[in-house]
């Protein structure tokens, strides 16, 4: 799923050896396919800065939070072959 690791690792990079710690967690993934997926594809997600206001906001206020992160995929040509939205959810771990 690289169109999950692409959100997933910025995800990663705004709880990574946070304090509080973070737990984060996938709840649903929704797509939409447009072209076959030929050859090397690419996904790329532009959502970093609302995954770090979300896990911010889950830390100042101790409860959990979602975001829906959006990926698109595209072919070598440019062209959009698909887009998954990813419902990513954080909580502060009690135990950190």
């Amino acid at each position: 799923m690289a169109a999950e690791m692409s959100t997933g690792s910025l995800a990663m990079a705004h709880v990574y050896k946070n304090k509080p710690e973070i737990s984060m967690l996938v709840v649903k993934v929704d797509s939409n396919y447009y072209k076959k997926a030929a050859g090397i594809t690419t996904f790329t997600c532009e959502d970093g800065k609302l995954v770090g206001e979300t896990v911010a906001r889950a830390i100042a206020t101790g409860d959990g939070q979602s975001i829906i992160a959006k990926s698109v995929g595209v072919n070598e040509a440019g062209e959009m072959v698909a887009e998954f939205f990813i419902t990513w959810s954080f909580k502060v771990r009690k135990n950190s």
